[in-house]
């Protein structure tokens, strides 16, 4: 039997998995098992509608390890883009046996330079290139979704739907919601995976995260909150978190000079030695959603017991900017024996004469001047440069543009990330060059 045959037969026998089975385990992560139509992307829709196929009576479930191996690295190898590349995950979907090997063969972002598992979101990108993706705005409804490239032309609007963000405006401050749920973005989703949220003059910015990062201990405590499940289930809460990662400032500009923005990002979770050749980024996620996700990725059986729409609402306990942000610079010189943590600054572009504005070189990525558009790079350790001439190896590392956004159209704008960040990050920091910023233009 061929190897096509074999993939051919896997999906008949599973009702289409591709379509459906994944559907039903993750309905709570449309960002990332979305149908294509007309060049657009679109999620699922929110609910499960039954019909689930029991994966587990199947005869493929026995297959030999080394026959499933070699299947699943055949597949990994030939469905090497979206669309096509949601066989695998649903491959990995059909039970937990099938699941352990795709967790072998499939690498993370950093090594394959790929998105597959909805986790990829919030794992770093890959060392050797850029991960090209592209933002929809929608001024309408205040309202901006992230898509994977996938081809060149980022005006035919054909993308892979990543993440989305929902702008809500409150008295003293801005608040940016971002889920993996095109149609419901809000804290009370089932895909709510983060915000952001900025002071009212729009120059200082908090990045929050659903999960702990690796030196949780000693960032400021998080906001607690809870996610209340139907009286059905056993425990009447599943307690989230909102930690704060990252914080973004950007340079007042009192005197009102012309010129571009000066913005400079310190990564809370990201040590800065992670740009280093050698360097790694600790406490990678292992799951996108905290707690109930991962029985919703079991099997069929085990989701068609449980199910992620007993989530009704979601509650998180309010703190005031000023205290987190200070918490923040507390932690910055809490002393030396903690690692310090990664800065980002914006590039500084140069005056050209001709065109008689200030340019960067975007490698055509991007094709309409902006104020919103940067390049950010990591800033050299200000102690080891004065300590230790660079080498040539250090110095180009901390030269790569690490993240770069920009304008192509009205509501169009290009994103593309690399290792350190992850695409939730680099996400949530092109979502601060969208609020509007009083005292910085």
């Amino acid at each position: 039997m061929s190897f096509r045959s074999i993939v051919r037969d896997v999906r008949e026998s599973f009702g289409s998995l591709s379509r459906r089975g994944f559907d039903v385990r993750i309905s709570g992560l449309p960002g990332l098992s979305g149908h294509h139509h007309r060049g657009k992307s679109f999620g699922p829709p929110g609910e499960p509608h039954g019909g689930a196929v029991v994966a587990d009576q199947n005869g493929w479930v026995g297959l030999p390890p080394e026959l499933l191996r070699d299947v699943m690295k055949r597949l990994e190898e030939g469905e090497s883009t979206w669309p096509s590349r949601k066989d695998v995950v649903a491959c990995a979907a059909v039970c937990s046996a099938w699941r352990e090997i795709c967790k072998d063969i499939v690498q993370s972002p950093e090594f394959c330079g790929k998105l597959t598992f909805p986790v990829s979101l919030k794992q770093p990108g890959p060392r050797d290139g850029l991960i090209q993706c592209f933002i929809r705005r929608d001024k309408s409804t205040l309202t901006y979704y992230l898509y994977l490239c996938l081809s060149p032309a980022v005006l035919s609007e054909n993308g892979k739907f990543l993440l989305a963000a929902k702008r809500n405006r409150r008295t003293t401050y801005t608040e940016y919601v971002i889920s993996v749920d095109s149609k419901n973005i809000s804290r009370s989703s089932n895909g709510y995976v983060g915000k952001m949220r900025s002071n009212f003059l729009g120059t200082k910015f908090i990045v929050y995260d659903t999960q702990p990062p690796y030196n949780a201990g000693s960032l400021v405590p998080c906001q607690r909150g809870s996610r209340r499940i139907s009286s059905r289930r056993v425990s009447p809460k599943v307690p989230t978190g909102s930690y704060p990662i990252a914080q973004v400032n950007y340079e007042l500009n009192v005197l009102g000079t012309r010129g571009p923005r000066r913005m400079q990002c310190t990564m809370h979770s990201i040590p800065a030695s992670a740009v280093d050749p050698d360097g790694v980024v600790p406490g990678q996620p292992q799951q996108l959603l905290p707690g109930p996700f991962d029985e919703s990725f079991r099997s069929t059986n085990a989701s068609s017991r449980f199910s992620m729409a007993d989530f009704s609402s979601s509650r998180f306990s309010s703190s005031r900017f000023s205290d987190v942000s200070g918490g923040l610079r507390r932690e910055e010189e809490d002393g030396e024996a903690k690692e310090r943590p990664l800065v980002l600054r914006n590039k500084v572009p140069r005056w050209h004469e001709q065109l008689q504005c200030w340019c960067l070189n975007f490698r055509g990525r991007v094709t309409v001047a902006s104020v919103k558009n940067f390049q950010l790079t990591a800033a050299a350790p200000q102690v080891a440069a004065a300590a230790l001439p660079s080498s040539s190896s250090s110095t180009s590392d901390h030269e790569k543009v690490i993240l770069q956004f920009g304008k192509v159209t009205k509501d169009m704008f290009t994103m593309d990330y690399r290792y350190p960040l992850s695409a939730f990050q680099a996400f949530a920091i092109c979502l601060t060059s969208f609020d509007t910023k009083l005292a910085c233009e």
